[in-house]
């Protein structure tokens, strides 16, 4: 049987991961963290590995498991991740499929929402303004916030529910009530009550799409009069989650009764 090595760690590769396992397909499933392979162990016929892979390491597990389809279903934001992944699979001649989240419109009715290519040049923004801020864009960037001015104070900084996240979110200068470890996505009733919480004048988020949640977001800040500040999501190429899905449909048709 052909084998797959999919890429997950979103709504997206969770969905995919389940569909290889219900088709009965030959299929390993990596994670980046211990935290992603737990949300998956429940996934039948499918290897779950953890532990973030470079590209030399991605070739050569492609090339001694003989995997001859790779899915990138990683997020929208990984970009680095990708981009190894895309060049592991260059270098061996391996079928790559990048699956893309759904996009959203980021316009505003209300005009209560500023768009940004990328964290750093929204904290140059949010440098020059005051009151609280409700920072939802993940542990990976949140360096960039401290160049805030008072952002002890002002910044309030919700992050995955990982021992990982939170020790680097503490050692940064996140803490107290400052920190908010949990999992999403999250509801437009439980944005609202956070950013209704600590006061909330903005509320930063990357452009997520459906699975990550985005239209609550928009819906949390229009309800309390937050300014919405979107780290706007790189442009790609690549098939829907609908595609992919039937593409793996496909996948195991071309090689039944051989």
């Amino acid at each position: 049987m052909k084998k797959i090595l999919l890429f997950a760690g979103t709504t997206e590769g969770r969905l995919l991961a389940s569909k290889a396992g219900e088709l009965c397909l030959d299929c390993y499933v990596s994670t980046a963290t211990e935290y992603g392979k737990e949300i998956l162990r429940d996934i039948k016929g499918v290897q779950v590995l953890s532990g973030r892979m470079e590209e030399a390491e991605i070739v050569k597990f492609i090339r001694k498991e003989e995997i001859e389809l790779v899915i990138d279903a990683t997020h929208p934001f990984a970009c680095a991740v990708t981009e190894n992944i895309r060049k592991a699979c260059e270098e061996t001649r391996c079928e790559y499929l990048r699956c893309l989240r759904q996009r959203e419109q980021t316009g505003s009715t209300d005009g209560k929402k500023k768009v940004f290519c990328d964290v750093r040049t929204a904290v140059e923004f949010l440098k020059h303004t005051d009151g609280n801020i409700l920072i939802a864009t993940g542990g990976k960037e949140l360096k960039e916030y401290t160049k805030i001015p008072d952002y002890e104070k002002r910044c309030y900084a919700r992050v995955l529910s990982t021992l990982a996240s939170v020790e680097q979110a503490t050692a940064l200068g996140f803490e107290g009530k400052h920190l908010i470890a949990m999992q999403g996505p999250f509801s437009r009733e439980l944005n609202t009550a956070l950013l209704r919480q600590i006061q909330a004048k903005y509320f930063v988020t990357k452009e997520s799409g459906q699975a990550g949640g985005f239209a609550e977001k928009v819906k949390a800040a229009k309800e309390t009069g937050a300014l919405l500040v979107v780290i706007a999501r790189p442009q790609e190429k690549g098939k829907s989650l609908e595609e992919v899905l039937r593409y793996l449909e496909t996948w195991k048709d071309s090689f039944i009764g051989r």
